[in-house]
């Protein structure tokens, strides 16, 4: 491992030292983990799009980055505008041991976990998550809501967590732009009894005969069990995306891309 140091004149001090050690490989594999991102309040993020616009987010601290040192260099320029720790530079198998990607991604960065965030559903669209577990779908629903921009995510406390690598992976960045609350859900929706909520559901109101929204919750659930009963209750409104195929059922990202393409 190299450690590269910088002067206030920004010329480079790179000083050799020993490969990556034990203890900071052991350190970097727990954070799989979530007991242990939990512990140290931390989480890691991998690839060079997550890693540099989490640091432009303005919000989320980095702690440390572990990076190839052709990788280093080039990006130099933009990391020491938000972050003046630590660079470390590492080989492609240093890499690897201590990366969760089949293949990875030239950079692994360990960041701080920012305060929980605080929103209110009053006047925008708010999407709530019931049980939604598989931190694929969670990932790609936080960079959907980026993408139409929806400000927060509201998760029941069984969805999977935020800081789960595959789910920061899968954001692609969004997760330093959009917020995420988890709670009990039914208890939240209870406080905004004035504000629409759309529950995805099989037997609803068709989607495409809903548009102009401008204040709603719109709830997605369990990708196999689908929305809980006692959060169901607390629908206003049922809603569905029509289907001419023979599929049981749609993925819970693809659905909620769909519904707010619509809304």
């Amino acid at each position: 491992m190299r450690l590269l140091f910088f002067r206030k004149d920004n010329k480079r001090i790179i000083k050799l030292s020993a490969m990556l050690s034990k203890s900071s490989t052991k350190y970097i594999q727990s954070l799989h983990h979530k007991k242990y991102r939990d512990a140290g309040n931390t989480f890691i993020a991998e690839g060079s799009k997550v890693v540099l616009e989490l640091l432009q987010s303005g919000h989320i601290a980095c702690n440390e980055i572990f990076g190839m040192e052709e990788w280093l260099h080039q990006h130099e320029p933009l990391i020491r505008k938000h972050f003046s720790g630590p660079l470390h530079s590492v080989t492609d198998f240093e890499l690897e041991k201590i990366s969760l990607l089949s293949t990875p991604n030239q950079v692994l960065a360990v960041f701080s976990k920012p305060a929980p965030a605080i929103f209110s559903p009053v006047a925008k669209i708010t999407l709530a998550l019931d049980q939604v577990q598989d931190p694929g779908n969670l990932g790609t629903i936080i960079r959907i809501a980026d993408w139409f921009g929806i400000e927060g995510i509201v998760c029941s406390l069984h969805c999977a967590d935020m800081y789960n690598p595959k789910v920061v992976q899968g954001t692609m960045g969004s997760l330093g732009r959009v917020k995420i609350l988890y709670c009990n859900l039914p208890d939240w929706l209870q406080q905004f009894k004035n504000i629409p909520v759309y529950a995805t559901a099989l037997n609803g109101k068709n989607v495409q005969n809903i548009k102009g929204i401008k204040e709603g919750i719109l709830i997605i659930g369990n990708e196999s069990k689908g929305i809980s009963e006692e959060v169901m209750q607390l629908a206003t409104q049922k809603i569905t995306i029509p289907k001419t195929g023979a599929a049981e059922s749609l993925n819970a990202a693809v659905a909620a891309g769909i519904i707010l393409s619509h809304l």
